[in-house]
């Protein structure tokens, strides 16, 4: 039985339209056609054939037509409304008409036409008269799964070879400098760059996978990979919270074994979450499906979505929500102290905000962006960018913080001026 509750197919087609008509024809023929494509190949046209992974929203199509007339350029577009059930968040809808200008059959093409998405129907508007579906597309069809791979993966190999870079810079000032040796922030720096490096290789590791691999080896990469990645949270949060200490709470700031504690925390906090997870059972093949159930992506990961959801999805929010409310008090005090200082404001703003740039890498704003991928395909695409390229932002600030300009080293008010003359207070 049709349900009651649900809202109704229906066409508007605007006032203006048959104003329009009544001065030149007193009768015209309006032809309203829904139309079942099936299976076949009828209207799916190169777009979809090239996709292979979209389709005709439950195969319908809804026809317009005023007798022979060609209608177009409607200043008041038509409404045709498409009802149907809740789509899954890796799914996208789209109104487009049938195009018969393009190429020798004619394709799919949404000129023209604009989409309101709903929870149980979606509006389409046009300017024109022609053939009307809705078209659905996975988010991250296979097309966009390769592209957004090869991104990382470049992203990635960049970052780890920045990141060696500073593990290298790192050693060559901790023989160069004496006072390096006992200062801990460069040690959390160092060991964020190792964690972040681990990460990267353990991810291009198991997007190289082989899928016949023994489940036993897949759990294993999987529990490596999920390690590595609860260590660089970590360790961004054990970033804001050294950089609470050293900039909000300045004093009384002295811990007997410091970056030892840290250390504990920051390698045997995900320990012991990976050997839950473990113990769960909760570690194997992860795959990613079209709406036609093929395969998008598969790599060793996790096998039940409740362990990833509590253990990185929640664990990140915290990790994150600690590390942008310290950004965001840091970023407070730097602009406040800079608008109480006489002279050069100008210049002391633009120092401010390439300070804090510099530590929001540190503290793992890039994963942020994460949270607004759900807005649209552009947003992953920026996520994947600039989240892979963590790592190269990171050795540009610690180089930036250790081997400053001439200008720097004789200003009171460098970008690294904020910690070098801070982490003293660790010794």
């Amino acid at each position: 039985m049709e349900d009651e509750h649900k809202p109704p197919d229906r066409v508007r087609l605007p006032r203006s339209l048959f104003a329009s008509l009544q001065s030149s024809k007193p009768v015209v023929r309006l032809a309203i056609s829904i139309l079942d494509i099936g299976s076949g190949s009828l209207f799916k046209g190169p777009q979809l054939s090239l996709e292979d992974d979209g389709s005709v929203l439950n195969n319908r199509l809804v026809g317009l037509s005023l007798g022979r007339m060609r209608v177009t350029g409607l200043a008041e577009p038509l409404e045709i409304t498409f009802s149907h059930e809740h789509q899954p968040p890796n799914m996208t809808l789209t109104c487009v008409f049938w195009d018969v200008t393009k190429g020798p059959t004619g394709d799919w093409s949404s000129e023209g036409c604009s989409t309101e998405l709903g929870a149980e129907g979606t509006v389409c508007r046009c300017n024109h008269l022609t053939f009307f579906a809705l078209l659905l597309r996975p988010v991250l069809d296979k097309a966009t799964v390769q592209a957004l791979t090869r991104i990382s993966q470049a992203g990635c190999g960049a970052s780890m070879i920045f990141l060696a870079f500073t593990v290298v810079s790192y050693t060559v000032l901790r023989f160069s400098r004496q006072r390096f040796k006992s200062e801990d922030a460069p040690k959390i720096h160092l060991t964020l760059s190792v964690c972040l490096f681990l990460l990267n290789l353990a991810f291009l590791i198991n997007m190289g996978h082989d899928p016949n691999e023994s489940k036993s080896t897949c759990w294993v990469l999987g529990a490596i990979f999920h390690y590595f990645l609860l260590c660089v949270f970590t360790w961004m949060a054990l970033e804001a919270l050294h950089l609470y200490l050293l900039v909000i709470r300045v004093f009384n700031t002295y811990f007997r074994h410091y970056f030892l504690k840290l250390s504990l925390v920051g390698w045997g906090l995900p320990a012991l979450m990976v050997i839950g997870t473990r113990s769960a059972n909760s570690y194997g093949y992860y795959t990613i499906h079209d709406k036609e159930n093929r395969t998008s992506l598969e790599l060793c990961w996790f096998r039940e979505d409740t362990a990833l959801y509590i253990t990185v999805h929640g664990y990140f929010f915290v990790t994150f929500l600690f590390g942008a409310v310290v950004l965001s008090l840091v970023g407070w005090k730097i602009f406040t102290l800079s608008s109480a200082t006489a002279g050069k404001q100008q210049r002391q703003n633009w120092k401010g905000l390439l300070t804090l740039l510099g530590l929001s890498s540190l503290v793992g704003m890039t994963w942020g962006l994460a949270i607004l991928t759900p807005l649209g395909l552009s947003t992953i695409y920026v996520f994947a960018l600039f989240n892979s390229l963590q790592g190269v932002f990171i050795f540009c600030w610690f180089i930036m913080l250790y081997f400053p300009s001439q200008s720097d080293v004789s200003s009171s008010s460098g970008p690294a001026r904020v910690e070098q003359t801070n982490t003293t207070s660790q010794e």
